[in-house]
């Protein structure tokens, strides 16, 4: 098979396609991917690293806030479109798989005017501007959350089969993961994190909680911190002297998600569609803050789903208390059986065989 997939932006958007490239080269090892991405985006950065050859085009939304913007973001977008018109003529792809983000736009236009067949993915359970505007021009749309349903017109393009998440994942060790990072085998591992570019009120949580774990050596604390706010979040840990304590990980982008959610017992994070996929395939208990604007407030929602059957504690940000997101830390640190029970819990609401599911009606349309 000769595959594009698309997706950008966001680890959101580039994690899932790389999972539905991975399973299809796994299934047809001679198959050739490209990846299609976007200028100036994390997509340069991630997409090499998971072995893909990767090219470039412009892509933006149309900004309507004046006259002037709006022409300067169409004509961006029309450049997009040529410079994807070319690639597809270069590359001759069958299939063209996108999940998410502007990149989307430019290259499944140009692949539909190809002659590709086109699919897409989207992720969250409110579906995203650039997968609702591609409808007409793709084959299937897989889904990620059975809510997203309402967004789209032709109904028998879709089907549910949640978020690709990578079989790094599923085949993740805690105890390989722990050994690995440097993690003591029987320590209580707390992993914060706030996506790529990081989360100012998940940080201050991971600031307070500083002073805790400064206390507890058998508390290993993994803090993620997004690169912009890494330094303040070092500053302020060596403000509290702790800074040098061996059970304290600051680190400004987590490039090996698999091994830190294998060695962690408890995660505390946002609720976007990718982090929930893999928080939960992984089997861990979880406190999530959905980004309250986010759009149609689909990270609430995500995290619901988790909630309902017990596999985490949901917390809106009116509704956040530092003091009471560390008592419920602590809370299971000393009840590791209640902690086991959100675990599980956390487990049976993983995705299954969801790459499997879309590789099958990819083949289905031969």
């Amino acid at each position: 098979m000769r595959l594009i997939v698309t997706g950008g932006g966001t680890g959101g958007h580039i994690y899932p396609a790389i999972a539905i490239a991975d399973k299809i080269v796994e299934k047809e090892p001679d198959s050739e991917v490209l990846y299609i991405g976007n200028y100036g985006c994390i997509e340069e950065e991630i997409v090499p690293k998971a072995g893909y050859k990767l090219k470039l085009v412009e892509a933006t939304s149309p900004d309507r806030s004046s006259l002037k913007k709006l022409i300067s973001s169409c004509s961006e977008i029309l450049r997009g479109i040529r410079q994807s018109k070319k690639i597809m003529k270069e590359f001759k792809p069958d299939v063209v798989v996108g999940t998410g983000g502007f990149v989307c736009a430019p290259v499944v236009i140009a692949a539909h005017s190809y002659g590709a067949r086109c699919y897409l993915h989207e992720q969250n359970a409110f579906a995203g501007a650039a997968n609702k505007m591609l409808e007409s021009r793709v084959k299937r749309i897989f889904l990620g959350f059975k809510d997203a349903a309402v967004y789209f017109k032709d109904k028998n393009k879709l089907t549910y089969v949640g978020n690709p998440v990578r079989k790094a994942f599923y085949e993740a060790d805690g105890a390989v993961a722990r050994e690995r990072l440097g993690i003591p085998k029987d320590n209580f591992v707390v992993f914060l994190f706030g996506g790529s570019q990081g989360s100012e009120i998940l940080n201050d949580i991971g600031i307070e909680f500083l002073k805790t774990v400064g206390q507890h050596s058998d508390i290993t604390f993994v803090f993620g911190t997004g690169k912009r706010h890494c330094q303040f979040v070092k500053d302020q840990a060596a403000s509290k002297l702790i800074e040098a304590c061996s059970n304290v990980m600051i680190k400004d982008y987590i490039d090996n998600m698999p091994d830190y959610l294998a060695a962690s017992d408890l995660v505390i994070s946002r609720s976007g569609a990718l982090s929930v996929a893999e928080t939960t395939v992984c089997g861990k208990a979880s406190i999530m803050v959905p980004f309250a604007e986010a759009a149609g407030n689909h990270q609430y929602y995500n995290a619901k789903a988790v909630a309902d059957n017990g596999g985490c504690w949901l917390i809106e940000e009116d509704k956040l208390d530092t003091e009471d997101v560390i008592e419920k830390i602590m809370k299971l640190y000393k009840d590791r059986e209640l902690l086991a029970t959100m675990s599980k819990a956390a487990l049976e609401c993983a995705p299954v065989d969801t790459c499997e599911q879309i590789y099958k009606g990819i083949k289905s349309d031969e």
